[in-house]
């Protein structure tokens, strides 16, 4: 039960947005009467609390799946929905300045209870259809082989966004190696990203996982040469530099 109470604390956050959930919850069961909207937003969502919070439920995922399985539930939970449709049932029933005054204060109170999205270092600002770095486009457009999967490794800040363009593009590990809760490790993760590489470590890790190509940041510092340990420069694309493995066969079956 104590997983299941972290999961759910995690889900909240600072809780304030949790708070105004609950509030908005507690109101529609009281005031709202249509159907409808009751089922959607007051009978699914408390079923789905009920299941998520119970215990014997709780164990059987647990042991059949991870944490990260059982917190997807609480994503099934209309947050946004129903506090709006909250909000807007309030707001119709009352007259004159009050109005203004709680449209203002439901206001203020939503944006103190969220953060700007792209404070996050998950999220990017789009810069193209796909909704990710050019950087990413531009360096997979250098390294794709027509008809046939390559293997790349990349740098922390670029690895949630490669699968998404293009699966033909393999990494010796993902996003899932940067998420604490999910307990992965990779050696090769962890010298790209030292604050130093070592290059001759580098390359060998590389060379384990089979890698084609190594991508990194033009700041970031080297030990030795890359070159001397057979990955060659091969491109320079929007600050990163992509070296290639020397020996790589990328013929097409």
């Amino acid at each position: 039960m104590r997983d299941v109470i972290a999961l759910f604390q995690n889900y909240m956050g600072d809780g304030l947005i949790m708070i105004w959930y609950f509030f908005s919850l507690v109101y529609l069961w009281l005031e709202e009467k249509r159907k409808n909207i009751r089922i959607l937003f007051v009978y699914v969502p408390v079923i789905l609390l009920l299941l998520f919070f119970n215990p014997l439920i709780a164990r059987i995922v647990f042991r059949l799946a991870d944490t990260e399985i059982y917190y997807r539930i609480l994503w099934l939970l209309p947050v946004s929905v129903t506090i709006a449709c909250a909000v807007t049932k309030i707001y119709g029933q009352l007259q004159g300045r009050a109005k203004l005054f709680f449209a203002g204060a439901a206001a203020v109170i939503l944006l103190v209870s969220g953060s700007f999205i792209y404070q996050n270092p998950l999220f990017h600002r789009a810069e193209n259809w796909y909704h990710m770095p050019q950087s990413v486009v531009d360096i997979c457009d250098s390294i794709r082989v027509e008809g046939r999967e390559v293997m790349a490794v990349f740098p922390e800040e670029l690895l949630q966004y490669v699968r998404q363009y293009d699966g033909t593009i393999c990494m010796p590990y993902g996003r899932e190696i940067t998420v604490d809760r999910w307990n992965v490790w990779n050696e090769l993760y962890g010298e790209m990203e030292a604050e130093e590489i070592d290059a001759a470590a580098l390359t060998a890790l590389a060379r384990q996982w089979g890698c084609h190509y190594i991508i990194l940041p033009d700041d970031k510092k080297i030990a030795g040469s890359l070159a001397a340990c057979s990955y060659e420069r091969y491109d320079h694309v929007d600050g990163y530099t992509i070296y290639r493995y020397a020996d790589a066969d990328l013929s097409v079956p």
